[in-house]
C-alpha cells in the first residue's frame, strides 16, 4: 500500500498585518520529504498518528509536505502555491489513499477556503482516492471540505491535547473503510453563530457539554462526531460553528446527529459571547491578591490566534500599577534582542519595546514602552515541547533575551511564539512556578502547559487584532445575517 502523509496548517486571521509567506512556515517548521519523517515522527500531532498506522500497516509513505506557519495575516499565493501543489503532485504519482493534517481556517490571497480548494483539486486528479482529513477545532467547515474528503474529523480539546488521538481515529477510519469493513457516510450542519474564542474552552460552559454530547453520539454508534468552534477572525463566508459526524453507511444518520449538536450550540448562542471588563480593573485585582502564581491574560495580543505579539497595554497597565515578581510571555522585538546581545548579558539597556507593528484593521498605530533592565539572559530560543500540547515538537523562538527590570522579567523573541509550554520560560532560566504573576500573550492554550500551576486566571482586555470586540472589527465577507453581529432568534442556515 501507498500513503501520501501530508500536513499543510494555518489559521488565519484577515484582520492581522503579519504577513505569511513561506519563511513564515519555514520559521514554524516547514519539511519537504523524507524531512517529514524525521520532524514528525513520534511526536503527538495528528500527522505523527497517520505516520504511526503507515508503520503498522507496512505502507510505503510518501511525504511531499508537512508545513504549519503561526496565524497571522492570508498566506501568500507563492506559499500556498507551493504546499498544496506538493500535495496533489505526489498524489497525480499515484497513491491508494491520502491522510491530510489541515487547519480548516486557511484563508490564501488565491482563495478564502485554503483546505476545500486544495481537497477539490485532489479529487479532480484521483476522484476514487481514499482521503482522511484531520482539522483543527477552530475550523470553519465549507460544503467543498466534506465533498472532497472520505472522513473528516476535528480535535474535542482546547487547547489542543487529542491531536494525535482524533489523527489515528479518523486514520482508522480510513483503512478500515479501505478493507471493505466499513462505509463511511458524512453529514454536516452549521448554524450562523460567530462564537467567540475565549467561550471555546472545552472545560467550560457551554462547550464541555457540547463536546460531552459529541462523545454521546459516538458511544451510541458514531463512527466519529466532531463540533467545531470555528475561527471568527477568519473573515469568509463560512466562519462560524458547524458539526460532522460519520456513520457505517448511513448518511441520514449522521446528518440527523450534526443538527443534534447544532441545535444545542444555537440554543446557547449567548454564552459563546465574551464579557468585558475595564483593564485597569482587572488588573487591581490581580495585584489584590497574595499568593501566585496568578495567570494575566493578554488575549487581545495573542499571537495563537494571529496577534502580532508587540503591542505594551497590559504590560503597560502592569507596571503602571506597580505589579511585582512579573514574568511576560513573550514580545515580538528582533530589533530590542540585538541590541541585548551587542550589550551583553549583565549589561543596563534603555529599550523603547514592542510597538513596532501598526494594525491599521483596527485603526491602531504601534506604540513602544520605554523600559530599563538588565540583560539576564541571551539564548538561540530553540527547545522542545515536554507538555501536553505538540508533545515532541522543536519550537525556535529565534535570538531570544530576557530583560529584568527589577519587577518584572520580559521574555523577548525575534519568533512569533505563543505561550502554551512552561519551556518559553524554563529555556531561558526562568522557573515560572515560583513568579507571582505570569503575563501571558495567550487565549485557552496556555492551559497545557500553565493551568497546573494557577492559584488564579485573570483575563485582561488589551488591543490588539485578536480581541473579542466586534464592535473594533469590520467583517466584510462573511455570510450575513450571522449571530451576534446581527440579532438572530431563529436558526437560519
Amino acid at each position: 500500500m501507498r500513503l501520501v502523509i501530508a500536513m499543510m496548517k494555518h489559521e488565519t486571521n484577515s484582520f492581522s498585518p503579519v504577513r505569511t509567506d513561506w519563511q513564515r512556515f519555514r520559521d514554524w517548521g516547514a519539511y519537504l520529504g523524507s524531512e517529514v519523517i524525521s520532524a514528525y515522527e513520534g511526536t503527538a500531532m495528528p500527522i505523527g498518528a497517520y505516520l504511526k498506522l503507515a508503520r503498522e500497516i507496512g505502507a510505503d509513505v510518501v511525504t511531499p509536505v508537512a508545513a504549519e506557519a503561526m496565524p497571522s495575516g492570508p498566506v501568500a499565493a507563492e506559499a500556498y502555491r507551493l504546499m498544496s501543489d506538493a500535495i496533489v503532485e505526489a498524489v497525480r504519482r499515484g497513491c491508494d489513499a491520502a491522510l491530510l493534517d489541515l487547519h480548516g481556517a486557511m484563508v490564501a490571497e488565491t482563495t478564502s477556503d485554503g483546505e476545500g480548494t486544495l481537497l477539490e483539486r485532489i479529487r479532480a486528479v484521483a476522484p476514487d482516492l481514499p482521503i482522511a482529513v484531520t482539522c483543527d477545532l477552530h475550523a470553519n467547515l465549507t460544503e467543498r471540505m466534506v465533498r472532497n474528503c472520505t472522513a473528516l474529523i476535528g480535535y474535542k480539546t482546547y487547547p489542543h491535547v487529542d491531536m494525535h488521538i482524533v489523527g489515528e481515529q479518523v486514520g482508522r477510519i480510513l483503512l478500515r473503510a479501505m478493507k471493505g469493513e466499513i462505509r463511511p457516510a458524512m453529514g454536516w450542519a452549521r448554524r450562523p453563530l460567530l462564537a467567540q474564542t475565549l467561550r471555546m474552552g472545552t472545560e467550560d460552559e457551554p462547550m464541555r457539554s457540547l463536546i460531552a454530547r459529541a462523545r454521546a453520539e459516538e458511544s451510541q454508534g458514531l463512527l466519529a462526531a466532531t463540533v467545531f468552534g470555528g475561527f471568527p477572525l477568519a473573515d469568509m463566508p463560512d466562519a462560524g460553528m458547524s458539526a460532522i459526524c460519520i456513520a457505517d453507511g448511513d448518511s441520514a444518520r449522521a446528518t440527523a446527529a450534526a443538527e443534534r449538536l447544532m441545535a444545542a450550540a444555537w440554543e446557547q448562542r449567548e454564552e459563546f459571547l465574551y464579557r468585558h471588563e475595564p483593564l485597569a480593573e482587572a488588573v487591581g485585582r490581580a495585584k489584590a491578591m497574595s499568593e501566585g502564581p496568578v495567570l494575566l491574560l493578554d488575549h487581545c495580543d495573542n499571537v495563537g490566534s494571529g496577534g502580532t505579539e508587540d503591542v505594551m497595554t497590559v504590560l503597560r497597565e502592569v507596571m503602571r500599577q506597580g505589579l511585582e515578581d512579573v514574568a511576560v510571555a513573550a514580545v515580538w522585538d528582533p530589533a530590542a534582542v540585538k541590541r541585548m546581545a551587542e550589550a551583553g548579558v549583565g549589561a543596563t539597556v534603555t529599550l523603547a519595546l514592542g510597538g513596532k507593528t501598526d494594525m491599521p484593521s483596527i485603526g491602531k498605530r504601534g506604540e513602544p514602552l520605554t523600559v530599563t533592565g538588565r540583560v539576564r539572559t541571551l539564548s538561540d530560543g530553540e527547545w522542545i515541547v515536554r507538555g501536553p500540547m505538540y508533545t515532541g515538537v522543536k519550537v525556535s523562538m529565534g535570538p531570544t533575551a530576557v530583560l529584568d527590570t527589577g519587577k518584572v522579567e520580559i521574555v523577548i523573541v525575534s519568533r512569533h511564539h505563543e505561550p502554551w509550554d512552561q519551556g518559553v520560560f524554563t529555556s531561558v532560566g526562568i522557573d515560572p512556578k515560583v513568579k507571582r504573576y505570569l503575563l501571558l500573550k495567550s487565549r485557552i492554550h496556555y492551559r497545557a502547559g500553565f493551568a497546573p500551576l494557577a492559584r488564579a486566571t485573570i483575563t485582561c482586555d488589551g488591543e490588539g487584532v485578536t480581541t473579542s470586540d466586534n464592535n473594533q472589527l469590520r467583517f466584510e465577507q462573511v455570510r450575513r445575517p450571522i449571530f451576534p453581529l446581527d440579532r438572530l432568534n431563529a436558526p437560519l442556515g
